[in-house]
Parts: C-alpha cells; sequence; structure tokens
C-alpha cells in the first residue's frame, strides 16, 4: 500500500519487535551495556526492567542474536504464565533438552545434566524470561532453584528477568529476599528524549529504505513526541497512522498539522467516524 508510495522495501513502523530495526537510544546504550556486562562477567541473575513500550523485547531479541553461538546457548521465553512444572518443561524445551521422565525432578536433571556439558564445552548458557511480572511467587522460586545449579568456580546458567516496574515489587516480597538479593545486576528502560526521537524515526525510515528526505517535518516529530511521551511503541503507532494518512492524500511528508490530526484520532474515545472510517471508504471505493 503506502509502502510502493513512500518507496519503502517494508513498513518502517510495525509494533512488532524486531532486532533488525533496533536504534539504541543513550538510554538504550546504557541499559544494554549493563545487560552484556552482566552476561559476560557470569552475574547469575540479571534484572531488566521498563514500562510497556519502552523497548525491552527488542532488546532482549537483539542481544540474544549477538551472541556468539560459538561461545553462547540461549533460550527465550516469552509466555510466563506458567506453572514451576511448565516453565521447566518450556526452558528444557526452547534449549532442545530431553527429559527422561517429564516431571519437576526429571526436567531439573536433564537441565542441570545438559549445563554442565556446555560449560565442558565452553559454552555458556543465558536464559531470558520475558514479562516476568506475570510470574507467580513460587515460580519464581523454581527459578533460583534453577540458578542453583553450578560449579564450585562459576554459575552454570546466566538468567535475565526482564519486566514493566511492577516486577521491581513482586522481589521486593519478603518470600522472594533470597532471590532479589541474587539479583546483581540491574537495568532500566526509561522513555527516550525528544533529539533520540527524531533520530528514532529517521531511522527507522532509513533502514525501510527511504529516500525521501524530512517526510516528518521538525514540528510533527514535536509534536508526535509530546503524544507519545517517548515510548517508542506510541511513536511507531503515530507514525503508522501519518504516514497513511499522507498516502490517501498523495503527499510525501507529514506535517505538524496532519501529526495533531492523528493525535486527535488516537486520542478519541467516542464512536463517531473518524480518520480510520473515511480511509475504509475511500479503499473500497477504489483509491
Amino acid at each position: 500500500m503506502y509502502c510502493d508510495f513512500f518507496g519503502f522495501s517494508e513498513k518502517p513502523f510495525t509494533i512488532t519487535p524486531n532486532p533488525h530495526f533496533v536504534f539504541l537510544s543513550s538510554i538504550h546504550r546504557e541499559a544494554f551495556a549493563r545487560l552484556l556486562y552482566g552476561v559476560d562477567s557470569h552475574a547469575g541473575f540479571i534484572a531488566l526492567t521498563g514500562e510497556v513500550g519502552t523497548g525491552k523485547t527488542t532488546m532482549l531479541r537483539t542481544l540474544l542474536a549477538q551472541l556468539d553461538p560459538e561461545k553462547y546457548t540461549s533460550a527465550l521465553i516469552f509466555n510466563p504464565c506458567l506453572s514451576g512444572e511448565q516453565l521447566l518443561a518450556g526452558i528444557c524445551r526452547e534449549l532442545g533438552v530431553e527429559a527422561d521422565e517429564r516431571n519437576r525432578s526429571g526436567y531439573l536433571d536433564a537441565l542441570n545434566r545438559f549445563l554442565i556439558e556446555q560449560n565442558s564445552a565452553g559454552r555458556t548458557v543465558v536464559l531470558v524470561i520475558d514479562e516476568a511480572q506475570n510470574l507467580a511467587p513460587d515460580v519464581l522460586e523454581q527459578v533460583r532453584m534453577i540458578s542453583n545449579l553450578e560449579t564450585e568456580r562459576d554459575k552454570l546458567i546466566q538468567i535475565i528477568l526482564a519486566g514493566q516496574p511492577e516486577l521491581n515489587d513482586v522481589l521486593r516480597r519478603h518470600d522472594l529476599r533470597q532471590l532479589n538479593q541474587r539479583i546483581t545486576v540491574r537495568s532500566r528502560l526509561t522513555p527516550i528524549k525528544l533529539d533520540d526521537a527524531a533520530h528514532y524515526i529517521n531511522h527507522r525510515l532509513k533502514i525501510s529504505g527511504s529516500r525521501i528526505p524530512d517526510i516528518f517535518s521538525p514540528a510533527a516529530v514535536k509534536r508526535i513526541y509530546r503524544f507519545s511521551h517517548g515510548i517508542p511503541r506510541l511513536i511507531n503507532v503515530a507514525c503508522e497512522q501519518a504516514l497513511v494518512m499522507a498516502w490517501t492524500r498523495e503527499l510525501l511528508s507529514v506535517s505538524s498539522s496532519m501529526a495533531a490530526e492523528v493525535i486527535k484520532e488516537l486520542q478519541s474515545v467516542d464512536g463517531s467516524e473518524g480518520f480510520w472510517n473515511r480511509i475504509s471508504r475511500r479503499l473500497f471505493a477504489g483509491k
């Protein structure tokens, strides 16, 4: 649709986490450096927190993609609403580990053997649990038990717990104090600044193959930034809809007034006909 009009090879502002589009703002660079340090130094437990839409999952996928497969074996769990046994089964499945018995003890034994084998081969196992704030306390305690799998000299597994700020509240529970004390590296993502937002938008346009300069006017960027409060996901939503609006009007740039119109639509909560209803009529009419 609008990709051909603007000359994009792919949509620049999808909200699906995609390392191909990763943009490390000053805030993201610091957080990413902490994650790398934690993994490289065998910290054991690492915590990454941030509000919804700040880019946690994209950063995690980027981290895993950059780990040398000759030195690291990794697993990503992104559906943490599981029991302790289901979590262990999921970890084993992601790591390609076969358990002799499909129960808590069998999964732990199989995982322990695998970790020892990986350690002997000179590889570090990295386990990432996304949306960890949704884990029940007893499941988090099971995660702590996994971290007990170690040699006399080193941790056999590096565990990254990532989640919304509520994760910190969960970890401060009295019954989880042992786990909380074991987290030696903590990283927090906050909303990006205005300058970074402008670079972020241009970065995604460039990655998508744009050769049109200044598609988003500086004033439009400011409006979108104020609407988003620096949350990358909300920037994506506003930019995506602004591009569609520009396409329907056969314009190669997004003005401040167009950005304002899109934002008004996004903030609308009533049932009146808005931009998306109007565009649907035009599309079905063959526009």
